[in-house]
């Protein structure tokens, strides 16, 4: 990317590039010098050697150290020289290094800098977006309570008695006209339990209203239509709840009287939201608390009754149902499974 920069004014060491490799010159200043005085110091040394009047060579121990103080100078010339050469190489590579770092700072606030300008508009889309999915979504839950309140208003509408007719028969000694009509069909129970599933649910209005006519059941789909309700208050609905399902052995037992362990599967119910309002509503709510037992009485005393003369295809439709959901639900918060 960069050139050989040019000499420093001045004297001083040119300043690298980033890139740049460490020149190789053959002969720098430093090998001139080194070499000037080594001449200069042989020459001195030679010249003494020639002039000296004294007889007699150089023999042995005067041999020696006349080549020491000859030669060792020069050595000495030498290593200053290579010392010298080094600390200049390493001066060029730590500015080249710190060139290097200051490049690499230089680069990295720059591209955060881009960055940041880039990214602002999509977070300023994102946050549109999130903003706008959050109406959507406000608005769909608005709709479903209202559809939710509108059906309970459906199943909450009193249902007109029927006319009395001249055919029907009058009954003596005070017994009442329930006792004397035909079972309830243990299709149209099944149905009222799970109460009608939308406003159009003809079928299912039209079981809830046959049952309602019968004693036990009509007991029985009141308190469940009560607990129903303060549940839906907290906004805990039973066709949210996906619960376990559950075998109808397990149901039999549970009708049998058994506890604990045998019937632990029939508090299946896993959202812990339901779970934890409903248990902190147990505490602090005695109206929801008094509903919550009376409808657990009912329906414990109806599966009892149930279970004699129910088949397990019965009993798994029962378990299906919103009541049965509500049970199971209610019963684990109770404590009636332990």
């Amino acid at each position: 990317m960069t050139g050989p920069a040019p000499d420093a004014p001045n004297g001083t060491s040119p300043k690298l590039g980033i890139y740049d490799r460490p020149r190789q010159s053959s002969v720098t200043g430093i090998e001139i010098a080194a070499i000037v005085l080594s001449v200069l110091w042989l020459g001195a040394a030679s010249a003494f050697l020639i002039l000296d009047p004294a007889d007699g060579g150089f023999q042995g121990l005067e041999f020696l150290l006349t080549m020491l103080t000859i030669f060792l100078p020069v050595a000495m010339i030498w290593v200053a020289a290579t010392a010298a050469k080094s600390i200049r190489v390493m001066r060029e590579e730590s500015q080249r290094l710190q060139s290097a770092i200051d490049a690499i700072r230089h680069a990295y606030v720059t591209q955060q800098q881009n960055a940041a300008v880039t990214t602002e508009p999509s977070v300023a889309k994102k946050l549109d977006e999130i903003a706008e999915l959050t109406k959507k979504t406000e608005t769909a839950l608005a709709t479903f309570h209202s559809t939710r309140r509108s059906e309970q208003r459906s199943i909450h509408k009193p249902i007109a008695p029927a006319p009395l007719t001249e055919e029907q028969p009058s009954l003596e000694l005070g017994t009442a006209a329930e006792d004397l009509a035909p079972p309830l069909p243990t299709d149209d129970f099944i149905r009222a339990l799970n109460f009608p599933e939308t406003v159009e649910d003809e079928l299912g209005f039209a079981a809830l209203r046959r049952a309602l006519k019968d004693r036990k059941a009509g007991q029985l789909i009141q308190a469940a239509q009560d607990v129903l309700t303060l549940l839906s208050q907290d906004g805990i609905y039973m066709d949210d709840l996906r619960p376990d399902l559950v075998r109808p052995d397990v149901w039999r037992q549970f009708a049998g009287g058994a506890r604990g362990r045998e019937v632990a599967a029939l508090g299946g119910v896993r959202d812990r939201t339901s779970l934890a309002l409903t248990n902190a509503r147990m505490k602090q709510d005695p109206i929801f608390r008094d509903a919550v037992h009376h409808f657990l009485r009912l329906f414990d005393r109806m599966l009892a009754e149930f279970e004699e003369n129910a088949s397990d295809e019965e009993i798994s439709a029962l378990s299906a149902t919103r009541t049965a959901h509500a049970f199971m639900l209610l019963g684990r918060v109770a404590g009636t499974f332990d």
